[in-house]
Formats: C-alpha cells, sequence, structure tokens
C-alpha cells in the first residue's frame, strides 16, 4: 500500500448530498482518494516526527508516493551538505533533511576493521540486539554514529537492529564495511541484520510476513554457516503497545512455529524488540520446551533485565517510570552437532554521548555463546 500512486492535486472533500446522484462512481473515488491521501498524511507524520502541513507538502510534491516523499524529505539536497570535516547540514537538526553519512568516515571510529583483522575465536560466537530508535530525529546524526561505535568497540559476529531509518543504511555501510547488512525491508523503518563477513556466511535469507499487523511489523530470517556450523537466525519487532496485545500474542506465536519447523541439526536463536510482558508469554502457555529464553538461562541475572527504563535512560523525557523487558533472546539448540551455549549477557549503550542523549531509549544486549564444534 505504501508505494501505491496517487493524481496529484488536491482531494475534493464529500460532495453535497443533492449531487450525489450524479456522477456517484466519481464522487465515491474522490471520497476514497481523499481517505487514502489521509492514511499516507498520517503515515507520513508518524515516520517523521512532523505535522500534517509537512507530509501533505512533500506528498503532493512526490505525487503521493509514500516512498519518494520519505526520500525527499530524508536526503538532503545536494547542496546543503557539507564540506569534509565542515558542519552538518543547517537543516539537520530540524529533521528536514537527514543524510548520516555527511563527514562521516571509515576511520578507526568506524565499525570497518579491515586494516587490523583480529583473530576470530572459534570457540566463542557474540551477538548484539538492538532497537536503534531510528523514529527520534532528535540527534539522530550523533546517536546513529553513537551505535556506530558501540558496534565498533564489541566486533560482534551478528547485529540484529530495529527501528531502521533509510538513512541509516548507507552509513552503515561506511561504517561497517565488514559486515554484510540484510535488511527486513526498505521503507519507512524495518529490521536488519549484520553478518561479520570475516566469520559469518550468508547461506539465504527470507521474510515471513505478518499477516494481520497494523505497524509494517515481519519477521526477518537468515541462514549463515560458523565455522561449517549451520546456524538459523531471526530478528522481529513485534507490535508496539499495550493495547496491541493480542496482535504481539499472535506474532510471537509465528515466531515460536518458525523456529521448530527449522531442521532438528540447526541452532536457531531468534533476538528482536518482542514488546513482550511476562503475562502475554504466559498467556500463550509458555515457550516450547526446546526453546529456551536466554535470559532465564543464564539464572535471570538482575544487571541485564530491563531493556527499557524510562528512570535510568531520559531520551524520551517520560514523566512516567517504566522498566520492561521488551528486548528479549530466545534459541533453540541443535539436536546434535555443533552447538552454541549462552555464556553471558550484558546491556550496552548506558553511556550518554557528548550530546546529552544516549544512542537510543532502549539498551542494547550483547550476548555470547561457547561454539562447541
Amino acid at each position: 500500500a505504501a508505494a501505491m500512486e496517487e493524481p496529484a492535486g488536491a482531494a475534493p472533500g464529500p460532495p453535497p448530498a443533492e449531487h450525489q446522484r450524479e456522477g456517484e462512481g466519481e464522487d465515491e473515488e474522490a471520497l476514497h482518494v481523499a481517505k487514502r491521501r489521509k492514511v499516507l498524511c498520517s503515515e507520513f507524520a508518524a515516520v517523521t516526527s512532523s505535522d500534517a502541513a509537512v507530509a501533505r507538502r512533500f506528498l503532493a510534491g512526490s505525487d503521493w508516493h509514500l516512498e519518494r516523499a520519505l526520500n525527499a524529505y530524508f536526503d538532503p539536497p545536494r547542496d546543503t551538505e557539507a564540506a569534509p570535516g565542515g558542519a552538518a547540514p543547517a537543516c539537520a537538526d530540524t529533521g528536514s533533511c537527514i543524510d548520516l553519512t555527511a563527514d562521516a568516515t571509515t576511520s578507526n571510529a568506524g565499525v570497518n576493521s579491515e586494516n587490523s583483522p583480529q583473530k576470530e575465536d572459534d570457540s566463542n560466537f557474540s551477538l548484539i540486539t538492538w532497537n536503534i530508535d531510528g523514529l527520534d530525529l532528535g540527534n539522530l546524526k550523533d546517536r546513529a554514529r553513537g551505535v556506530c561505535t558501540y558496534l565498533a568497540l564489541y566486533s560482534p559476529d551478528v547485529v540484529f537492529l530495529q527501528e531502521v531509518i533509510p538513512p541509516y543504511l548507507p552509513l552503515l555501510q561506511m561504517k561497517a564495511g565488514n559486515y554484510t547488512i540484510i535488511p527486513g525491508s526498505i521503507d519507512e523503518y524495518f529490521t536488519a541484520v549484520m553478518l561479520k563477513k570475516s566469520r559469518v556466511k550468508l547461506l539465504k535469507h527470507e521474510i515471513i510476513p505478518f499477516p494481520t499487523t497494523a505497524m509494517k511489523r515481519n519477521l526477518l530470517v537468515v541462514h549463515v554457516s560458523i565455522s561449517g556450523i549451520e546456524l538459523c537466525l531471526m530478528t522481529s519487532h513485534l507490535e508496539s503497545t499495550k493495547n496491541h496485545s493480542k496482535e504481539r500474542i499472535k506474532q510471537l506465536q509465528i515466531v515460536l512455529n518458525e523456529m521448530q519447523k527449522e531442521s532438528e541439526t540447526t541452532t536457531v536463536i531468534f533476538g528482536g524488540d518482542t514488546n513482550l510482558r511476562d503475562s502475554e508469554v504466559t498467556k500463550l502457555g509458555n515457550l516450547p520446551d526446546s526453546i529456551k529464553d536466554v535470559w532465564e538461562f543464564l539464572g535471570k541475572p538482575q544487571h541485564c533485565r530491563y531493556t527499557w527504563d524510562t528512570q535510568s535512560n531520559t531520551n524520551l523525557n517520560a514523566a512516567y517510570k517504566c522498566k520492561m523487558r521488551f528486548d528479549r533472546i530466545y534459541f533453540r539448540p541443535a539436536a546434535e552437532g555443533g552447538h552454541f551455549i549462552p555464556r553471558s549477557m550484558d546491556l550496552i549503550g548506558l553511556e550518554k554521548l557528548e550530546c546529552g542523549r544516549f544512542p537510543s531509549d532502549h539498551w542494547g544486549i550483547l550476548c555470547n555463546f561457547d561454539v562447541v564444534l
């Protein structure tokens, strides 16, 4: 629906009652167009955190094509880009244009460590999952680079990201040249999986839709090989907010079904922003016996329990104080052959950046596994 094109021009409102019979088909069409444009404006405003007037201006200028309008909003005109080493475009802070790669380099600050190859440890496997809150345009450039700095610091084998927006991809490609990046979509906001090229071989990937999502959510499944052992990786951003509990539980059921469908000889690891409350997992009858919640498997370590904490994380300036374990990692061990066994879990992104904000309103999770060949 997002790619649907509409004819340009202002949409007429509902016609007066006395004229409804004449050209009723045309009137219905006009009403449909008006409603569709209203929906497009809402979607645009939600993704860009702008108002209806801004949404209407960009959409009208893009023939009511949502993806084109978002690209126009996020991509700065060439002549406003900063000179190398200079300041960011003046419009960057207002969100009227975003180029996360302006003044970015592939220096040692980046994730690209091809010039200083580290010896890979075949007995260890590391993974980061993080909702990077790309939908918050405040200090986006600083926060995006903060995320890249953390990825460089930990150099994980695999990264699961949620709430990635289109401008993020060129920055990740520039800063993380030693990773293969697989996005779960390219529209509005989406998930992505990053695989360290020196360690992880991509075999295949697929996107499994959530049929009744109202928030464009899906399940990204990536099959890889590490040290000759096949591994199935999955990430998702399950339906948000308390009110969408029913849909979220349906989505969790799809995830668990897909994990169980995989060959018993393959270890399956799922990680992402589940938005889950413990009561919702209970409502589903808890996890199947073959699938473990890594945090629970490790003995419920309290230091990494809450991944969304409005008391410690001030990015949202929330008046309420709330702590939730929204971000979770599940694994289904292989029945035989090579095994991945969770060893440790820690939170990352806990330090404020120079701009005075954290990289995201979520903490990231760093998880280390022992690899038994």
